[in-house]
């Protein structure tokens, strides 16, 4: 007999699944195993399962059945709309395909599905991706550039919601969404090479529910954020559902707030490499415990390295511990960051609330234009009854409040940087601070932070957006410079 695999939605690979699971073998892209063997993520995955062995019985399909020249099959998936891949069906979503928007293909979602969206083009927001990707078949929803230009999602309260696990979500421009643009509410997720703006209330905001790990990298996110509970980037973390979750911003440029802190998030772990942050309302960076977990469930760490902070407004650059509304009793470790204070703005870092230590090493604190820096603001709550901030190797401009438990400090007004009137923070090859740093600064004992990175790899985005993959490695020099640039 024969079946129309596009009738049933199905490429050729999807009627050779419909093959195998009639005769009690499932095959998943090139991987076949018999059904005793087979795991499933969840219960919608083996649900699906069931359904195609069904169809399968009903069609009485069987291997050996007449098989379409691939020719033929092939332009029957792309009109279709879809195309399959080893591990996965790949949806095409455009003006001129099939599928016209993302909506149409969003509760089709298996493990290893790819939907590929044209770009130069503006779809309605409003989207939620619920269907779950598995660990090693991510479920991936990608852009594509038309003319240079990334498809635009635009609108609706929440823009777009990812709330299945196993996803990567890349190379959109989000826009508009009233409530939030992105909506981060599950596990295991990534965010790249996308730009997130214009939004009047968060840009990307995680839910203190149901959300776990979240890479964030190569995403430029700028005009968002509302008074003071509104923020451009602000994650959480849900320490019970996903204990030992991990928030990782990278190699992403974050400026010209419309409210709020640059980024804010109450993760449980928080990993902020190589970043240029900038324009914040309040705080370029805010790193505090959870909101809605109990404080002793897990303790709040942040790992700060290689990034530039440049204020642009008064208040302080990055506040850790809390914000009365949840204390972190955390570890944080700064090193190798370039702190670029304005005129009149507060201390560089704001200890407040419950907090166990903080390390500073191998940064540049400076202030533009001239003048003395304060390094730390002590409104905190430590766990051991007593300020614990150590650190070496930092530089202040003279005349600036340090911790006393810095030390080796490098006193400097003028750090050589190559332009600060056209924010090129790079060091001129004749700077001070060039190889005075330490490579492998120890950490605090019985205090330590876990597992950190050892030393930037990378320099941060020089005052603007980076393509996907395209950070500078940073050089290895046999002593490494102050800040985040070699």
């Amino acid at each position: 007999m024969r079946v129309d695999e596009n009738r049933l939605g199905l490429g050729r690979t999807g009627m050779l699944a419909l093959a195998f699971a009639a005769i009690g073998i499932a095959s998943v892209g090139c991987v076949v195993q018999s059904e005793d063997e087979l795991s499933y993520e969840d219960e919608d995955l083996a649900a699906d399962v069931e359904g195609i062995e069904a169809e399968a019985a009903v069609g009485e399909v069987a291997v050996g059945d007449e098989v379409e020249d691939d020719a033929v099959a092939d332009a029957e998936e792309e009109e279709f709309g879809t195309a399959q891949q080893a591990l996965g069906t790949v949806y095409k979503v455009g003006p001129a395909r099939p599928y016209k928007n993302l909506g149409q293909v969003a509760n089709l979602l298996k493990p290893g599905d790819v939907v590929e969206v044209d770009g130069n083009a503006s779809y309605a927001g409003g989207i939620r991706f619920s269907k779950h990707g598995s660990a090693s078949q991510k479920i991936t929803i990608r852009g594509l550039r038309v003319s240079g230009k990334r498809p635009i999602l635009s609108g609706g309260t929440t823009t777009v919601e990812l709330a299945g696990n196993h996803y990567v979500f890349e190379g959109f421009d989000v826009t508009g969404g009233s409530s939030r643009c992105v909506f981060h509410h599950a596990n295991n997720v990534t965010i790249r090479d996308s730009v997130v703006h214009h939004c009047p209330g968060h840009g990307i905001l995680g839910a203190d529910s149901d959300s776990g790990s979240l890479l964030m990298e190569y995403v430029e996110v700028h005009n968002a954020g509302s008074g003071t509970t509104r923020h451009p980037v602000y994650i959480a973390t849900d320490e019970t559902a996903f204990p030992g979750s991990v928030f990782r911003m990278q190699h992403c440029y974050i400026h010209d707030a419309t409210g709020g802190n640059a980024v804010k998030s109450r993760a449980e772990r928080n990993e902020i490499y190589y970043n240029w942050i900038e324009g914040g309302h309040y705080k370029e960076l805010e790193l505090i415990g959870p909101d809605g977990q109990r404080e002793n469930l897990a303790r709040e760490d942040g790992d700060v390295v290689g990034n530039v902070f440049r204020k642009t407004h008064n208040q302080f650059v990055v506040r850790v511990g809390g914000d009365g509304t949840g204390q972190s009793w955390g570890r944080y470790r700064f090193s190798n960051n370039t702190f670029l204070l304005k005129q009149g703005s507060s201390a560089a870092i704001h200890a407040f609330d419950g907090i166990e230590s903080i390390e500073l090493h191998n940064n540049i604190f400076h202030r533009v234009g001239g003048g003395s820096v304060q390094v730390l603001r002590d409104d905190g709550t430590w766990t051991g009854g007593s300020q614990l901030v150590k650190g070496v190797k930092n530089a202040t401009p003279q005349g600036s409040a340090i911790p006393a438990g810095l030390t080796q400090g490098v006193t400097q007004d003028n750090p050589g940087f190559v332009n600060p009137s056209a924010r090129d923070f790079r060091l001129a090859s004749s700077s001070p601070l060039r190889s005075v740093g330490v490579n492998a600064p120890a950490t605090i004992p019985g205090h330590a932070f876990p597992t950190p990175l050892a030393r930037p790899l990378f320099l941060p985005p020089p005052g603007n957006a980076q393509a996907s993959g395209g950070a500078a490695s940073r050089p290895l020099a046999s002593i490494i410079a102050l800040g985040a640039f070699e």
